[in-house]
């Protein structure tokens, strides 16, 4: 990624006041980019968004993307040359108590972005993420690639597949003819510091772990390709770059770990454990809780050969990143500063092997 392409450029991300969106905001913010945050307000407490002050470096409205004319008003008023969408109900375990607002939030959501951009002549580029669980999942020990069939099993699931339906049907109907370059961003299970989302495994080790808890784990066999949040954010930000540049490198792109790297829960919570230097864990037997997918890994060969986008830092690298960034803010350390922190490791890795 070049500092002097984001330098200026007008970005509208909706999810800024996410785990991850706010990562992304930090890091466009790092670039020079002027920051349009559309977002809910915080869910969790303590929150990424408030601790490190995520509103001081973005023009930062909070407006429920279900709401058609107030996200239409305030995007109209953004006239973004770039947009990220990641604003989403994130969480599997929350969309099987509430399928509906899922369902409204990350369908119908998306399509309220989406035509709110057809009559602004200042957009450039779309990136619209949804997840590495839109495939149809066989069950079977199979990357999957960005041409396999779209499914879903659980309403988040389906709901980001049927996302991915709604992207393709703008994209192809409306906004190619308006110059507008439209791709979907499907990455692995993220992990960093500063998520506390529930159902999380690396947030629920850590609230665990502090008070002294045991971390309940329900399916220690299930295989996810897990990456460092950075990952899929320099995956994003190098994508919207390159669609600018070449608008027909448009379409879905997967941003995961090597297919190699992909593990087991059992084994990123004994790293995790090894990198917090204790912790109890009561592991479960795969039998609790509704349907999850068993066996989830990512083909991510697409982002490396049209991008140049390849995973930088290793699972055993991410999860000891990850536990220091919580365990330095437990003691004290500014969030922002550990953000800061781990961006410029990262940039330096990319520097180091090459990748521009």
């Amino acid at each position: 990624m070049t500092t002097h392409f984001w330098r200026g450029k007008r970005v509208l991300l909706t999810g800024h006041s996410g785990f991850k969106g706010a990562w992304m905001a930090l890091w466009l913010h790092r670039l020079g980019a002027q920051v349009t945050g559309i977002s809910l307000a915080p869910q969790t407490t303590p929150n990424l968004f408030s601790l490190a002050s995520i509103q001081t470096i973005t023009d930062s409205h909070f407006c429920d993307i279900r709401e058609s004319t107030a996200l239409a008003t305030l995007i109209i008023k953004a006239q973004p040359e770039i947009v990220f969408h990641l604003a989403a109900q994130a969480l599997v375990h929350a969309s099987y108590r509430d399928p509906l607002t899922t369902f409204a939030t990350n369908v119908q959501g998306t399509a309220n972005v989406l035509d709110a951009l057809r009559p602004l002549d200042s957009v450039r580029v779309v990136v619209a993420i949804t997840t590495d669980k839109v495939y149809k999942n066989l069950e079977q020990p199979y990357p999957y690639r960005e041409t396999d069939a779209l499914g879903g099993h659980d309403p988040y699931s389906a709901s980001k597949a049927a996302a991915e339906i709604v992207i393709a049907s703008y994209r192809d109907s409306y906004l190619n003819n308006k110059g507008i370059a439209v791709a979907s961003a499907r990455a692995g299970n993220v992990i960093g510091g500063g998520d506390w989302s529930a159902d999380r495994l690396i947030p629920d080790a850590i609230l665990a772990w502090n008070t002294n808890q045991p971390l309940q784990i329900r399916r220690p066999q299930a295989i996810r390709p897990w990456q460092h949040v950075l990952e899929p954010v320099a995956g994003y930000i190098k994508l919207a770059e390159q669609l600018w540049q070449q608008p027909t490198v448009a379409g879905a792109y997967n941003f995961g770990p090597q297919t190699h790297e992909a593990a087991t829960v059992r084994e990123v919570v004994q790293l995790a454990q090894g990198a917090y230097g204790m912790g109890q864990v009561s592991w479960g037997d795969g039998t609790e809780g509704p349907h999850e997918a068993g066996w989830l890994a990512l083909e991510i060969a697409k982002a490396r050969t049209v991008l140049g986008v390849k995973p930088r830092w290793p699972l055993v690298e991410s999860v000891q990143r990850t536990i220091h960034w919580y365990r330095q803010q437990h003691e004290g350390a500014d969030a922002r500063a550990l953000c800061e922190a781990d961006i410029s490791a990262y940039e330096t890795a990319s520097e180091s092997s090459g990748e521009s």
